[in-house]
């Protein structure tokens, strides 16, 4: 195969997997079916949003240059397969932002970006089958708490929702006192999963990305022990024999050193 002259064009990247998907290939590629790719698929999506959350935009440039390989990569094995084409993922994606955007495409008028989301999720709505549950395209496999905020997102769209914060709050201090209250390890299990659905409310009305908060919460926790631990090797001490008094100290100076 003679090389794509311009590797900035959508169709020679299409080319290019072709090409590796031929009978005389790669044999990496050649092997791959939906299901083995699976978990790279899954992996690409973590390092797009993981370079997003860094802000890094040479980063974000090169991992969704990998995403991107993975859907063309699917779009070839359907199409060898006669179950798709390519030309169906983009027809069917132009058809559908098109449809959910009257308001550009179409006559009708809108004023914000709020009546843009409900109006999106009454058109949504048209296109289920059977009338089925607004929550159904959710996936399941996200992670909990990602799903619990698109959830709540999905049906606060529809008007089912808080009216402010304060209720939400107030929701919030029930579920502690709940959890308080629980008197074996199945109350237990059950409040506390009520206390971080809450909990991925509160951050959704704050506009609160609850898995990029929490990842960045791990991504400090683990820079600050790691300090600690680089603290205690430097002086010659073993971390797990210091007194938690002790291994708290050592917690605030790597507080300021990092801050500083």
């Amino acid at each position: 195969m003679t090389l794509p002259e311009n590797l900035g064009r959508f169709e020679s990247l299409v080319a290019i997997i072709a090409r590796l998907r031929a009978p005389d290939g790669c044999p990496w590629d050649r092997k791959q079916t939906h299901r083995t790719l699976r978990e790279n698929l899954l992996e690409e999506c973590y390092e797009v949003i993981e370079a997003l959350d860094e802000e890094n935009s040479t980063g974000l440039c090169e991992e969704l240059g990998d995403l991107l390989m993975q859907i063309v990569l699917h779009a070839q094995i359907a199409t060898e397969a006669d179950e798709f084409k390519l030309e169906d993922v983009i027809s069917g994606i132009n058809k559908k932002l098109i449809h959910r955007h009257p308001h550009v495409f179409g006559a009708k008028q809108v004023n914000s970006a709020e009546e843009v989301q409900l109006n999106w999720e009454l058109l949504k709505q048209e296109e289920r089958v059977n009338n089925t549950s607004i929550l159904e395209s959710v996936p399941k496999l996200l992670p909990a708490l990602a799903y619990s905020q698109e959830v709540q997102d999905r049906v606060a769209r529809v008007g089912f929702d808080w009216e402010n914060i304060d209720g939400v709050i107030d929701k919030l201090t029930e579920e502690v006192n709940e959890l308080k209250q629980a008197q074996n390890e199945e109350e237990i299990r059950d409040e506390f999963g009520d206390l971080l659905f809450t909990l991925a409310n509160i951050a959704r009305r704050w506009g609160v990305d609850v898995e990029s908060a929490l990842r960045q919460a791990n991504r400090k926790f683990y820079e600050r022990f790691s300090c600690i631990e680089k603290l205690s090797r430097e002086r010659g001490q073993d971390f797990s024999k210091l007194t938690f008094d002790e291994q708290n100290a050592l917690w605030d100076e790597a507080k300021k050193e990092m801050s500083g």
